[in-house]
């Protein structure tokens, strides 16, 4: 079940689910899921469905993954990318594979440092990681061009929106957790965003503080 043919059918369901970027598409398909999870969760690896990945957190769904990716690179490829939530560095990785710098902040101790193993484990330079608030971002090297969120909160925090450049792309998923959206938020260039809605999803709670 962590065959080609399982990363190929994954690669085709979303396509089919509308996801359009192909850049997309083929960093997931040649990104080795089952990297993320544990051994015991590897035969669903493929599968396009949220796993858990321990301390009350989850690996994300493919196509949320996809999705929210597309999103960050419609408008053009960011050079400077922050994520909030490395969790299983899922998510990390495979922005890596298509802008040239990510930066990402982690909460959790233990799943950032399983985070870093792999991110060495695949060769991956240019990840930047850091054990914090993810609420607080990374002002230190701010400004972002773009900003994604894999935990969801009722607002997107102002500490946060305050690092992404004056016309940068923002992604998360913003509500509660019976009533989410994804939502992306572009900077106009004159201190205003463009809001848009783009999917109804399900996260985990975007925590303060750091474990």
């Amino acid at each position: 079940m962590t065959s080609q043919r399982a990363r190929d059918r994954l690669a085709t369901k979303l396509k089919e689910e509308g996801i359009r970027d192909q850049r997309v598409i083929d960093v997931i398909r040649n990104t080795p899921r089952h990297h993320f999870i544990d051994q015991a969760l590897h035969s669903r690896a493929y599968e396009n469905t949220a796993l858990p990945i321990g301390h009350g957190q989850t690996i994300s769904q493919p196509w949320v993954v996809a999705r929210m990716t597309e999103a960050l690179l419609e408008f053009g490829v960011p050079q400077k990318v922050l994520e909030i939530g490395t969790g299983s560095g899922y998510q990390a990785v495979v922005l890596a594979q298509l802008v040239p710098q990510v930066y990402t902040v982690e909460r959790i101790e233990e799943l950032l440092r399983q985070a870093r193993r792999r991110f060495r484990q695949l060769g991956l330079s240019n990840i930047r990681s850091r054990h914090d608030d993810g609420k607080l971002g990374w002002p230190d090297e701010a400004p972002f061009d773009a900003i994604i969120l894999t935990a969801a909160g009722d607002a997107i925090p102002h500490a946060v929106l305050d690092q992404l450049s004056p016309t940068g792309v923002l992604v998360a998923p913003v509500g509660s957790p019976s009533n989410q959206m994804l939502i992306r938020m572009r900077g106009d260039g004159q201190g205003d965003f463009i809001q848009e809605e783009l999917a109804a999803v399900s996260f985990v709670p975007l925590l303060g503080g750091i474990g």
